[in-house]
């Protein structure tokens, strides 16, 4: 017998309940008309909120970045990794985001685990809205302390777990945006809770970052929450901005501490210092980027208008993530499957990123979309009803 037999078992039955995934290859840039496999889509399914990931001027900083500094960075951050181009981004998203400092990880996944993991510990309690990103929930499970989930965006709910907890330190942790739903937590009733309890609250603002404010600082900004109210901030670069990596934003203390005990920093090579440039001229067209955020919200408000009129049930976003939510797997599958053969390209989400029968559509928009685009979009859900 293989030792792998239990794996094809349920690889099995993970196609049997229609939750197999399969990657799809691109073929081209990001942008709202990709190739994937071969074939031309529209597409509405990627997190380039402000269409900035193929701007020439992102480009051509990259460019003239890995003239200078090369390709790869070579080592991490603490040993022969951390370029001057590292450094000023780091300083200039302190600024950007009203923190003292800043710290770059290579992935958003890494700035959760590691600020999580660096803050609290055995005899601590970490407190987690129930939608939370995986990240999140893996980084609070990691870490050792008590981990418990309050209902989501629900301050009583966090109130009452955090009254009863007996933990030396109380970290609270959301999502801004989340990622799957595309509602905001409510951050300043949060904020109110942790403080009373002597917590310390962080957000992870992966999509909220360059869509919200007037600066696009995101949730922070959306909800004027200083660093008191909000002390340990994260921000994902690889959606609005356009690039990739993460950071962390916060006090004196709170980095000087995730530099010492952080291990995903610690212990992972630093991004390519070309990343680094291309995202300070991305930062640059972010705190610009009034014209296209308003796009973004008109878009928003055409889609969410149409869908509600062709009878599909949305959730309550205003987000540029506008989840169509159809329940079944399979019906999920089946939608996306009918979008696609108009050239329409949408992800299914279903379990386990969402709750068993909360399968949905999670059409995301962009700046660089156009109204013809989502008008195309509207026709082709409404031909794909038949198939629901």
């Amino acid at each position: 017998m293989s030792d792998f037999d239990g794996l094809s078992d349920a690889l099995e039955a993970r196609r049997a309940q229609h939750l197999y995934r399969r990657r799809r290859v691109l073929e081209s840039a990001q942008g709202p008309k990709v190739r994937v496999d071969g074939r031309d889509y529209l597409a509405f399914c990627s997190n380039d909120y402000l269409g900035l990931a193929a701007h020439p001027a992102l480009k051509q900083a990259f460019v003239e970045a890995a003239e200078r500094y090369g390709v790869g960075s070579g080592a991490s951050h603490l040993v022969n990794g951390h370029s001057r181009l590292h450094h000023e981004l780091e300083e200039a998203l302190a600024e950007f985001t009203g923190r003292p400092r800043a710290l770059l990880f290579s992935t958003g996944y890494m700035a959760n685990l590691g600020a999580v993991n660096a803050l609290i510990g055995r005899g601590d309690g970490v407190f987690e809205d129930r939608l939370n990103h995986a990240s999140l929930l893996d980084a609070g499970l990691l870490s050792g302390a008590r981990f418990q989930r309050y209902l989501h965006n629900d301050p009583e709910s966090l109130q009452k777990r955090l009254a009863g907890s007996q933990a030396a330190r109380k970290l609270v942790v959301t999502d801004g945006v989340f990622s799957m739903d595309g509602d905001l937590a409510p951050l300043p009733a949060l904020a109110r809770v942790t403080r009373e309890t002597g917590g310390w609250l962080m957000v992870d603002d992966a999509h909220g970052l360059g869509c919200l404010g007037e600066r696009g600082a995101g949730c922070v900004e959306h909800f004027n929450l200083d660093t008191d109210a909000v002390p340990v901030l994260v921000g994902t670069l690889g959606k609005a901005f356009g690039t990739g990596g993460a950071f962390v934003a916060g006090s004196e203390a709170l980095i000087e501490s995730l530099i010492q005990f952080a291990r995903p920093y610690i212990y992972t090579t630093a991004m390519p210092p070309a990343v680094a440039g291309a995202t300070l001229a991305s930062l640059k067209l972010v705190r610009e980027g009034q014209d296209r955020r308003q796009q973004l919200s008109a878009l928003i408000a055409r889609f969410r208008t149409g869908t509600e009129q062709l009878g599909f049930e949305l959730m309550a976003s205003a987000t540029p993530i506008q989840p169509i939510l159809v329940g079944e797997a399979s019906r999920a599958l089946a939608l996306a499957e009918a979008l696609e053969e108009q050239g329409i390209f949408v992800g299914a989400i279903r379990p386990p990123t969402v709750p068993a029968g909360s399968a949905r559509l999670r059409v995301t928009l962009s700046a660089a979309h156009s109204e013809r685009d989502v008008d195309r979009l509207l026709a082709a859900l409404e031909q794909a009803r038949g198939r629901r």
